[in-house]
């Protein structure tokens, strides 16, 4: 976590002990874009591929974390709460968690779309095949507090 994410992790829990389990970072693609969706309350999940947490050895998220959301500069934009995960097939993620993520038009179609181009050459990185199937890692979250941007 970078010094102004532990300012203002330190900063919102101010006279209270804060929790310990916090991580701070940016989504993949236009993080200012999408920092912006989750400070407008917009934005209330996400998801990843299931094989990069395998292959990086990283602990899959957890109910109950909090990340504090940067955007582009590395600033910090927002905290949420993870409130749920679950693992699954992409072409099983319902309608509802699409409209969730936010993003574009909030249709099933626009999500699809935008994350078959997003995974798909990261799977390929992998050294392993995209298939409608592939296992994503759903995040369900909570704004806490968000920067006057």
């Amino acid at each position: 976590m970078n010094e102004k994410a532990g300012h203002y992790w330190k900063d919102y829990w101010k006279g209270v002990q804060a929790p310990e389990n916090v991580s701070a970072w940016s989504f993949g693609t236009d993080e200012d874009e999408l920092a912006g969706l989750v400070v407008r309350g917009i934005k209330t999940a996400t998801c990843s591929l299931y094989e990069e947490y395998v292959a990086e050895n990283d602990p899959l998220p957890e109910e109950g974390e909090y990340s504090i959301v940067l955007d582009s500069n590395e600033e910090p934009a927002a905290i949420i709460r993870t409130n749920k995960v679950t693992i699954m097939p992409m072409n099983e993620v319902p309608e509802s968690f699409a409209f969730r993520e936010g993003e574009g038009d909030r249709s099933y179609t626009y999500w699809w779309n935008a994350h078959e181009k997003f995974f798909r050459p990261l799977m390929e990185e992998l050294g392993k095949e995209f298939t409608e199937d592939t296992a994503v890692v759903c995040e369900e979250f909570e704004l806490i507090d968000a920067r006057d941007r």
